[in-house]
């Protein structure tokens, strides 16, 4: 990977050079402020005006130059509408084609114009968290809320850009009305429906939608895998050599993920039965639930650090410990022992292998349906997490074959054993191991960022980061000992622990963390004591149970259909973020019980809103997450996708262990005890997400 430093000068174009941001001259100026600050004190409240002012200096020099450029750009298609309003007069063929290059010709030009844009957006975003992490304290959020707020705002131009929209559709109109509507009266505002785009358009519209985050179904969904892209890829990152992309191991990818979420809720609805059949009390079945997620905690790592030199051996791994761990849980029922049916659900755990599927899709998949490949990640895992409990809730049988029991508490574990038994035999005849570098096999090269590229893809695990007074090294991999733009090769290298991970954590990421537990918090005390809450209060059955789940799982893809394509195009993702968790702690207020009836309409409403809101937190959350943490942590054992899952899974194991002690306090109080902790962090998160705002962008 190539740092930024030197992707910015070697991807300039050549007569704008002087317009770009000084991304250099700012970064030795930081250092310059550091030494400064050690050796007099130096005042914070005259570095950030020393340095607000460098920045606003190097902003106007872009934003000016922007605006001259885009006048220039209408000026053009302005030049061109004369041209195309004679020849509606007098049609000519070869003339309309001609005409139909020059506007392609300037949404070429527009292309490389938001490229300028998204390269300094970049450098400045990176800057300030540089200057951030220097010194300890919230430069970012004092600029941003001085400089984006104001009415002559030029850091507002810089991400927003409003001019572009008018030039695109000008473009967009003037392209559709020569290529599909010759001779017609017709333009896409009539029928856009019938409009082809044009490549230039569709080109110009995803580098728009790279700068503004906004989004689409597709793309919103997508994110939610967090499957990290670098802020500025370079064209040889543009596209994974195809020989490594095999649609039937992405298939095998999707399909563990979706068998693995079938196999994570297909027992809830009757885990509490199951618990009183080997004598435990209900709200055992926390401990049941939560077992899963326990081995989950050990085996994200191990197979993230697995997935490092393959991908079959870790499936094929997977599927034999969830067909033991499905096995045991079945015959537990007629051993009587419910340590069998928990050590079946730790197997079950152990046999997590979300980080390969994750870590797949990364580094195999080609970039142009890499986006679709993480939707259908998303996607494999809302409908697995609906078909669990909608397959619960059919198995309504009861009979033995020799000595073994089939009933609807030893079916699931059957089922499952079953399922996983053929996946193994498929993974093992269909799945294709991607071709990897192997580091005797490369050749020597004299650039050592090339050679410490060859060898992350080798390795994996990569050195710990090292900081000293003398020589530090900041987040985007540029030495800062000397003057030099060289970059330190331990610096680029992903993090080899937690711990080093951890330290490249900043306060907008640890709340992004804080975050994504407190959503999967709540979902999982929602999810995991709904047969023992509506057993105890409105006398549910297990298919009634089993219904009301597969339903809530059944809302995951439309509401986000409806965010992805609507909501998020219209407000920022940190607004969507702070109404999201106000309307989380809305619903899980409304849950309580309070008054001395409660009702099934309550318990339905709040755990609708609750559940919707947090699904649609955990899609901005983790797009923010994406966008707010170091570019070192999308790569690696110890990537930002482990460490979200890590949050998440304790998030769960917590949940499952409060309902269980909840227990002991007697069945009354198990609602408001459960819910009560997750009142408490949501309020947290809501705070601390309010502390960061301003550096949520």
């Amino acid at each position: 990977m190539v740092n930024f430093g030197k992707r910015l000068t070697a991807d300039q174009v050549p007569d704008w050079k002087g317009y770009y941001i000084n991304y250099k001259l700012m970064k030795k100026k930081v250092k310059q402020y550091v030494q400064q600050n050690q050796v007099s004190g130096k005042e914070h409240c005259q570095i950030h005006k020393e340095f607000s002012r460098m920045l606003d200096d190097q902003i106007e020099k872009v934003v000016l130059f922007l605006l001259e450029q885009e006048g220039y750009l209408a000026s053009r298609i302005r030049e061109l509408g004369k041209w195309r309003t004679a020849l509606m007069e007098q049609p000519e063929i070869s003339q309309i084609c001609e005409l139909r290059e020059a506007y392609r010709a300037v949404g070429q030009d527009l292309l490389k114009l938001l490229r300028f844009v998204d390269m300094n957006a970049t450098g400045i975003r990176k800057i300030l968290k540089k200057f951030d992490k220097r010194f300890g304290f919230g430069f970012t959020d004092y600029y941003v809320t001085t400089r984006s707020n104001h009415p002559y705002s030029q850091l507002q131009q810089v991400f927003k850009h409003v001019g572009v929209g008018a030039v695109v559709g000008a473009l967009s109109r003037n392209l559709a009305d020569l290529q599909d509507h010759q001779g017609s009266y017709l333009s896409i505002y009539d029928q856009p429906s019938d409009a082809l785009q044009d490549p230039v358009i569709d080109s110009i519209n995803a580098s728009i939608d790279r700068l503004t985050n906004s989004t689409n179904f597709l793309q919103f969904l997508g994110q939610h895998a967090l499957i990290m892209q670098e802020d500025v890829p370079s064209s040889a990152e543009d596209q994974v050599d195809s020989e490594r992309y095999h649609f039937m191991s992405l298939l095998l990818n999707l399909a563990n993920t979706f068998l693995y979420m079938v196999n994570t809720y297909i027992i809830v609805p009757t885990a509490d039965d199951y618990s009183t059949s080997l004598g435990a009390a209900p709200t055992v079945c926390g401990v049941i639930i939560g077992s899963m997620a326990v081995a989950q905690v050990f085996s994200s790592v191990y197979f993230s650090a697995w997935s490092n030199k393959s991908y079959f051996k870790p499936l094929l791994f997977s599927s034999i410990m969830l067909f033991l761990g499905n096995t045991l849980y079945a015959v537990a029922y007629d051993f009587r022992s419910i340590t069998v049916l928990l050590v079946g659900r730790l197997l079950c755990g152990l046999g997590s292998a979300r980080a390969v599927n994750r870590r797949y899709i990364s580094d195999c998949v080609p970039l142009k349906i890499r986006m679709q490949a993480s939707a259908g990640f998303v996607s494999a895992s809302a409908l697995g997490m609906a078909c669990g409990p909608a397959l619960a809730g059919l198995l309504r049988i009861n009979f033995k074959i020799y000595s073994l029991t089939i009933n609807q508490n030893t079916s699931p574990g059957w089922i499952m054993a079953l399922a996983w038994l053929m996946y193994l035999l498929w993974c093992w005849s269909s799945f294709k191991e991607p071709a990897r570098d192997i580091e005797d096999d490369v050749p020597q090269h004299s650039d050592p960022e090339a050679q410490m590229d060859r060898e992350e893809v080798v390795n994996g695990l990569t050195q710990p980061l090292l900081l000293s007074p003398k020589e530090y090294t900041d987040e985007d991999g540029d030495r800062e000992c000397d003057d030099s733009e060289e970059a330190s090769e331990d610096s680029c290298r992903a993090a080899s622990s937690i711990a080093s991970a951890y330290r490249l954590l900043t306060p907008s990421v640890k709340v992004q963390l804080l975050i994504y537990f407190m959503l999967k918090y709540a979902m999982e005390i929602l999810l995991s004591e709904s047969s023992v809450v509506t057993t105890l209060y409105f006398k549910w059955t297990t298919s009634s149970v089993a219904t009301f789940l597969a339903i809530l799982g059944l809302t995951v893809l439309p509401v986000n259909a409806i965010v992805g394509t609507y909501i998020s195009n219209m407000f920022e993702d940190r607004e969507i973020l702070i109404v999201s968790e106000f309307v989380v702690l809305i619903g899980l207020i409304f849950s309580f019980h309070i008054t001395r009836e409660y009702s099934v309409p309550q318990y339905v409403c709040s755990a609708l809103i609750t559940f919707v809101a947090a699904e649609v937190l955990e899609g901005v959350n983790l797009s923010l997450l994406s966008r707010v943490m170091s570019s070192r942590l999308a790569r690696g054992t110890f990537n930002g996708g482990l460490l979200s899952t890590e949050a998440g899974t304790l998030a769960r194991v917590i949940a499952d262990g409060t309902i269980t002690l909840a227990g002991y306090m007697g069945g009354d109080q198990l609602l408001n005890v459960t819910l009560l902790p997750a009142l408490l962090i949501c309020i947290a998160s809501i705070s601390a997400t309010f502390f960061t705002y301003n550096s949520l962008y």
